[in-house]
């Protein structure tokens, strides 16, 4: 009899969808993941643990495959990105500066 097979991927892509708010996150979000997990591995030699181990205990050699599966149990999240100040009140300030004093 013909046995099933799971997916080339697990977890499945819809799981991990659900997880991010688009594919272009989910690509995003796996790669930096996975090659923070790359540098780990790469470092461990050299004693200097600045780089977060792997948060999932995985059977995947795979630095994705372990990137994948950390964002599929909720380890590791998209964040926004921080905002930068605008330059436009620096601006403002030096036009201020060039004013001539108001006489009385």
């Amino acid at each position: 009899m013909a046995e099933t097979r799971s997916t080339m991927i697990d977890p499945a892509i819809e799981d991990l969808l659900d997880k991010v708010d688009s594919k272009f996150s989910l690509v995003i979000l796996s790669a930096k993941r996975g090659r923070q997990i790359n540098s780990y591995f790469n470092q461990l030699g050299e004693g200097l643990g600045a780089i977060v181990p792997p948060q999932v205990s995985s059977v995947a050699r795979k630095p994705l495959s372990i990137a994948f599966e950390e964002i599929a149990a909720s380890k590791v999240r998209a964040g926004e990105p921080p905002e930068e100040k605008p330059e436009a009140a620096v601006g403002e300030q030096v036009d201020a500066a060039d004013d001539p004093p108001a006489s009385s």
